[in-house]
């Protein structure tokens, strides 16, 4: 292998022996047999696992996924099919600690052979125990089971409906659950995470006491999922918050029992092995080929990088200094290329002596991930258009070319308006301000859309949608603006913001980087003056001649924009007003379409009353030249102009918590992945939208604006700093928000606001993919343990004195009560049905005089609110529709 500029030599087979000799070997050995497994691959969409066994895939049942034995490896192909029938595959190999290394390469062989049999488009991952990444984790939005043992061990995946079990699993993380299985004794346990003590008919969650809400829900949802997968829904939840253990006596007992007594205080808390990897701007890019029987990198680029460094003949590595390596594979490249860069990955990490849980991607050309395009300074898929229409950028100035289109569109059609960047026409309420003195100061009507570059001024524009008041708060920051306007500006927005009960969505807009929404507000009337200011008895200096650069084909995304009274200002593609002490001139270059000569005729009659002449380009008097300080050069040439690349929207969680901005980033995002306790990061490209949950801490709030600035700062692919920020609170959302997400729902917080505790301190999460909500308490009720017979293995009699006489399948006979889950032998006066007898139940199955359609009716008040997340009265306020959501949720359909 050659590295570096110059080329650096490396023998094709040094950087890892070991994989190599494991597949050569691999590869002798496999069978038609062998590859008879991949006809078992289904094309529909979904998640599909296999293990290696014995050198050959062996598929893991459905009820298994999200389970991981540590000892080997897993290959796991999801595939997601968009609009037009368009499908994404991504196929993973995940290497478990303890797995061989005949495993790893045949795991690794088996990717590159199902790539190949899947056409060569999916996109490749490599994958090691505790690294995963964030697109692996999304599939497992419970969390992810690492196990002890493996194949060798004779492990069985999954049994459903078997108790003989005892494990203590040590659950971390917040956004993306892990549980590893740990030694079954209170040494294991520390106040900051989370335990589950499962003993088969129940799972007791201890919850440290420096835990937060986040990560005692997530616990719960694993702990549910266990259930229902894993035991057909029927053990038993209970929950002991580790600072008020005397609160739940029962509980207590039977982790006594089974743990044995503690002796002296648990462990303090100990921070995360691993933290999350802070935005890396350090990109280079390597182009990997052979040459005399070696393989040769050589780097070809640093940040930023432009899509045209890559051919299609070739493969390339692009470089994350270590946080990530991903390899791109043309389409024209050798079948050999292709078929070894998954190895010339691994290779380079060696190579490079990055650690080995390095994250590895290996992607085709026109198969690029969302990450990948996000690296490069611009990006075009091939026949790639933008909203009903096509965008161009003209310099710094966008140009757009759309099609007319159907404004009620974008209220029944959120995912048009959220590309559009419109929530509508701009037909509604305006109210400008300008800071003068550090204080509010109410503009005229009469010269709204008039924008002074030594001002700052703030827009409220408010609109209907839905038969509800919605507003937006627009921050314009003028580019001579002191440092005090642009604070008191931030400062003023909070107070109109408070005004409005927080509902304002709030969009920072920087001179000259003004959205579309924002222009078409002003009905093709807006202007952006370089310098002075607008307010009342200033009189601006005379600057002599004035040029005006108008952009735009409608009154909807129409502006004028003053620029150097110089030739070398013009554009050929433009329409331009000169406006001088004796006469105006309306230049037209030879690039500019019919509409945007209307559109410049308009706005020229706002700008000046005077007679305009009208000049075409290349027949200029003389008079204009005189006026411009004489003939020059400008940008002349019609292929400056380019379609603006259309990125996929990201998704992260921001944190500062370490003093240095870091954030995750959340894959296959969907709504249930705004959590109310965070600051969340949706960068479109064109517009970073910051969300702020209703539980976010005051400090992240504060810093959001900062977090986004430094975002844009430290991207690799050079991100513009200006680009619009648009500050969103939860249950305010707008439809250029809201778009981005499938099926929002905008009921979510406003009906469930208040549910983030259910009576018993219970954490619930409302829709959760669960067969019944979270069944636990935290004190009283009946949780005495009592001997049964002895019938617990060998193996698990040593345990500690308290198991001696117990299995773990009937150690106890539990029942929950008060809030809890009711057994069906407790009884009840007959008014009100245990939960368990309505939920996932047929028809056939229900007691006599049961409803199908109205099962709720027969829960009490409190687990009807458990259930269904509101109250009776608030439920039945609620449309058909989403109540018949709510029960299919809670299993009551």
């Amino acid at each position: 292998m050659m590295d570096s500029k110059n080329g650096k030599l490396w023998s094709k087979e040094t950087p890892w022996p070991s994989l190599r000799e494991t597949q050569d070997k691999f590869s002798k050995m496999m069978t038609d047999e062998s590859l008879d497994a991949f006809r078992s691959v289904s094309r529909k969409p979904g998640l599909q696992i296999w293990t290696i066994n014995n050198m050959k895939m062996a598929p893991v049942s459905p009820r298994g996924f999200g389970n991981f034995f540590e000892g080997d490896c897993y290959i796991v192909l999801y595939i997601v099919e968009h609009r037009g029938s368009r499908q994404s595959i991504d196929v993973h190999y995940w290497i478990g600690n303890t797995s061989s290394q005949d495993e790893q390469g045949a795991a690794a062989m088996y990717v590159t052979q199902l790539d190949e049999y899947l056409g060569g488009s999916p996109v490749q991952h490599r994958e090691v125990q505790g690294y995963e990444s964030s697109r692996f984790r999304s599939y497992f939005k419970n969390g992810l089971i690492y196990k002890k043992g493996g194949v060798a061990s004779g492990f069985h995946h999954v049994d459903t409906n078997v108790y003989n079990i005892l494990r203590l699993l040590h659950v971390k993380g917040r956004k993306n659950v892990t549980a590893t299985e740990v030694e079954v004794s209170w040494n294991s346990f520390n106040n900051g995470d989370i335990f589950l003590l499962d003993i088969g008919k129940a799972i007791v969650q201890w919850n440290g006491p420096q835990s937060n809400r986040r990560e005692k829900l997530k616990a719960v949802l694993l702990a549910q999922d266990i259930r229902d997968r894993e035991r057909g829904g029927r053990a038993q939840i209970g929950v002991v918050e580790g600072g008020d253990e005397r609160d739940s006596p029962e509980l207590m007992k039977i982790m006594t029992a089974v743990l044995g007594q503690r002796n002296g205080p648990v462990r303090e808390a100990t921070p995360d092995d691993r933290s999350e990897q802070a935005q890396n701007n350090n990109v280079r890019l390597y182009h990997v080929f052979e040459h005399s029987g070696n393989l040769v990198v050589q780097e070809v680029a640093t940040e930023p990088l432009t899509q045209d460094l890559l051919r299609s003949s070739d493969c390339y590595i692009l470089d994350q200094r270590g946080s990530s390596v991903m390899v791109w594979k043309g389409k024209q490249a050798s079948k050999e290329e292709r078929r070894e860069a998954l190895n010339r990955a691994v290779g380079f990490i060696k190579a490079k002596n990055y650690p080995s849980s390095t994250s590895v991607k290996v992607m085709c050309e026109g198969g690029e991930s969302a990450m990948f395009k996000h690296l490069f300074k611009s990006w075009r898929d091939k026949g790639q258009t933008q909203g009903l229409g096509t965008t161009y950028n003209v310099g710094k100035i966008a140009k757009v070319d759309q099609a007319k289109f159907d404004v009620m569109q974008l209220h029944a059609r959120p995912e048009l308006a959220a590309q559009q960047r419109m929530v509508d026409d701009g037909s509604g309420d305006v109210t400008v301000w300008r800071i003068e003195n550090l204080e509010l100061a109410e503009v005229n009507r009469r010269t709204y859309g008039q924008f002074y570059g030594g001002d700052c001024y703030l827009v409220l524009y408010s609109y209907q949608r839905a038969g509800h008041q919605q507003y937006i708060l627009y921050m314009w920051q003028g580019r001579h603006a002191t440092t005090d306007e642009i604070t008191a500006c931030a400062y003023q927005a909070v107070n109109v913001d408070n005004k409005y009960n927080g509902a304002p969505v709030q969009v920072r807009v920087v001179m000259g980087k003004e959205p579309r929404h924002f222009l078409a507000i002003f009905k093709g009337r807006l202007i952006i003056f370089e310098g002075g200011t607008g307010r009342a008895g200033v009189v601006n200096p005379d600057k002599g001649a004035r040029l005006f650069q108008v952009r735009g084909n409608d009154e909807l995304s129409t502006k004028a924009t003053e620029v150097q009274a110089r030739a070398s200002s013009l554009n050929t593609n433009d329409v331009f007003l000169l406006k001088t002490d004796h006469a105006s001139y309306l230049w037209y270059g030879k690039g500019c379409s019919g509409d945007e000569r209307v559109v410049g005729r308009a706005m020229s009659d706002v700008l000046s009353k005077q007679d305009k002449q009208v000049v075409m380009e290349g027949q200029e008097p003389a008079e204009f030249w005189v006026a411009l300080g004489g003939k020059g050069p400008y940008a002349s040439d019609k292929r400056m102009q380019r379609e603006e690349p259309l990125h996929s929207p990201r998704l992260f969680e921001c944190s500062n918590q370490t003093g240095r901005f870091r954030m995750t980033e959340v894959d296959d995002f969907t709504q249930d992945d705004l959590d109310e306790e965070d600051v969340m990061l949706l960068d479109t490209w064109e517009e970073i939208f910051l969300w702020v949950g209703n539980l976010a801490n005051q400090y992240e709030t504060k810093e959001a604006w900062n977090c986004a600035q430094e975002y844009l700062r430290t991207h690799p692919a050079r991100r513009d700093p200006d680009t619009p920020i648009i500050f969103v609170k939860e249950g305010h959302e707008p439809p250029t928000f809201t778009g981005w997400f499938n099926a929002w729902d905008p009921h979510k917080w406003i009906d469930f606001s208040n549910l983030n505790k259910s009576p018993g301190g219970s954490y619930q999460a409302p829709g959760s993919p669960m067969t019944s909500p979270p069944i636990y308490r935290t004190h009283g009720g009946d949780l005495s343990p009592r001997p049964a017979t002895p019938t617990s293995p060998p193996t698990l009699r040593t345990q500690s004195p308290g198991l001696m006489n117990l299995s773990p399948s009937s150690r106890f006979n539990l029942t929950f009560t008060d809030g809890g889950m009711k057994s069906p032998s407790a009884g009840h006066s007959g008014k009100f049905l245990d939960p368990e007898l309505l939920i996932n139940k047929s028809p056939s199955e229900l007691p006599q005089g049961v409803d199908p359609s109205q099962r709720e009716a027969h829960l009490s008040d409190v687990d009807f609110e458990n259930l269904l997340g509101s109250s009776r009265a608030d439920f039945l306020r609620l449309p058909k529709w989403r109540q018949a959501d709510l029960k299919k949720k809670a299993g009551l359909f």
